[in-house]
C-alpha cells in the first residue's frame, strides 16, 4: 500500500502516519525528517536547509526529489509507505508519479487555520528523546521538563506564531492545488482533523482496510 497524507503543518498527519505505518506495517516517510536529518548532519546541504526551514520557506523539489528516491530505496519500502509531509506542490506531485508510480490514497487531514496556530504555537519537544508535548493539550508533568527521560523542553523555532502565519500562506497557495491534482485522479479520502486523534485513527484504519 502506497499513501500520502496532506494536510497543512501542525494538521496531525505525523500522528496518523505513525499509527498507520504500525497497523499496516508500512514504512512511515516524513520528507520534514528527511531534511532535518540533514540540518543534524551540519553539511553544506544541511546549513543551507537550515536557513531554509527556519523562515519557513520550501526547499527545492530537486533536493527533496533526491532525498524521497534515495529513502524509498531502502529495504523497510517494500511492503509499501506512507508519505508524510510530501507533495507539497503540483510539480512535486507530478513528479512523484515518476518516482512511485501509481498510489492508493491521498488522505487529506483538514484542520482550520486559528486551530493550527493554537496548537502549534504550545508545542514543545524534548531535543534528547524526541518526545512531543503541548503546554495547553499535552502538558508534562512538570512545566518545560520532559516526562520520559527528563531533559528540557524547548520550542521549535519554526513553530512560533508568524512563522506558523507564514507557513500557513505558504501551504494555501502552493500545496492546496496537489488536492485538486489527486481529486481528479479521485484518490483523495477528506478526514476531520479537529476530531480526537484517536477517532480520526479509527476512521483511516475502517476505509483504508477496505481498499
Amino acid at each position: 500500500m502506497k499513501l500520502v497524507l496532506i494536510g497543512c503543518p501542525g494538521a496531525g498527519k505525523g500522528t496518523q502516519a505513525k499509527v498507520l505505518s504500525e497497523h499496516f506495517h508500512l514504512a512511515h516517510i516524513s520528507t520534514g525528517d528527511l531534511l532535518r536529518d540533514q540540518v543534524k548532519s551540519g553539511t553544506p546541504l544541511g546549513l543551507k536547509l537550515k536557513t531554509i526551514m527556519e523562515s519557513g520557506g520550501l526547499v527545492s523539489d530537486e533536493i527533496v526529489s533526491q532525498l524521497l528516491r534515495q529513502r524509498i530505496a531502502e529495504d523497510d519500502c517494500k511492503n509499501g509507505y506512507i508519505l508524510d509531509g510530501y507533495p507539497r506542490n503540483v510539480s512535486q506531485a507530478e513528479g512523484l508519479d515518476d518516482i512511485v508510480g501509481s498510489l492508493d490514497k491521498v488522505v487529506l487531514i483538514e484542520v482550520p487555520d486559528e486551530a493550527i496556530i493554537e496548537r502549534m504555537s504550545g508545542r514543545r519537544s524534548c531535543p534528547v528523546c524526541g518526545a512531543m508535548y503541548h503546554v495547553k493539550n499535552n502538558p508534562p508533568k512538570t512545566e518545560g521538563v520532559c516526562d520520559k527521560c527528563g531533559g528540557g523542553l524547548v520550542a521549535r523555532s519554526d513553530d512560533n506564531p508568524e512563522t506558523v502565519k507564514h507557513r500557513l500562506d505558504v501551504f494555501h497557495s502552493q500545496t492546496a492545488p496537489v488536492i485538486d491534482y489527486y481529486d481528479k485522479k479521485g484518490l483523495v479520502l477528506k478526514i476531520d482533523g479537529t476530531k480526537d486523534i484517536d477517532v480520526i485513527s479509527g476512521e483511516l484504519i475502517e476505509i483504508l482496510e477496505k481498499l
